[in-house]
């Protein structure tokens, strides 16, 4: 083998290698948000790198007190410098709902990616769920807030 054909035999080895790298984070990746021209995905991994909030909670879609892990939304727009428009969150099967900046406060909803200490699966309504800490205020005690507690999220849009 030539040297030129040994370069070329390597380069495309790397290539591959990277394209099958960045499609594999791509397939692990449980969230997606756009702002702008600005796109981040995150694995779960990742998302549990973030710094985490967790809360107990009843819900009406769940029997007794729950606990919940995840991500501030506050936190995770903090992270990404958001601090105004609408946030468009979307689910798995492409339900949609919006929820303002305004939600996105200290003690308010979470990404949770896990309940009881466990990560939900999308039967469980995960693997990522907006929760509000619904038995802390009942402000959040709503039909608007409970609408906006979308599951089995994987997008979030900052209009």
């Amino acid at each position: 083998m030539t040297f030129q054909a040994f370069t070329k035999t390597i380069t495309a080895a790397l290539c591959g290698a990277a394209l099958a790298t960045a499609v594999s984070a791509q397939e692990d990746a449980v969230l997606t948000v756009t702002a702008g021209d600005m796109e981040h995905t995150y694995t779960m991994e990742q998302l549990k790198e973030l710094p985490s909030s967790s809360f107990e909670t009843e819900t009406i879609w769940t029997e007794g007190a729950q606990t919940f892990q995840g991500v501030s939304l506050k936190d995770l727009m903090d992270t990404l410098d958001v601090s105004e428009g609408m946030i468009e969150a979307t689910a798995i099967n492409d339900y949609a709902v919006e929820i303002p900046m305004e939600d996105a406060v200290s003690d308010g909803p979470i990404i949770a990616y896990a309940n009881n200490d466990k990560e939900m699966s999308r039967r469980g309504k995960g693997p990522l769920w907006i929760v509000y800490p619904y038995d802390s205020d009942v402000k959040y005690q709503t039909e608007t807030i409970y609408s906006r507690s979308i599951w089995q999220l994987n997008r979030l849009a900052i209009k």
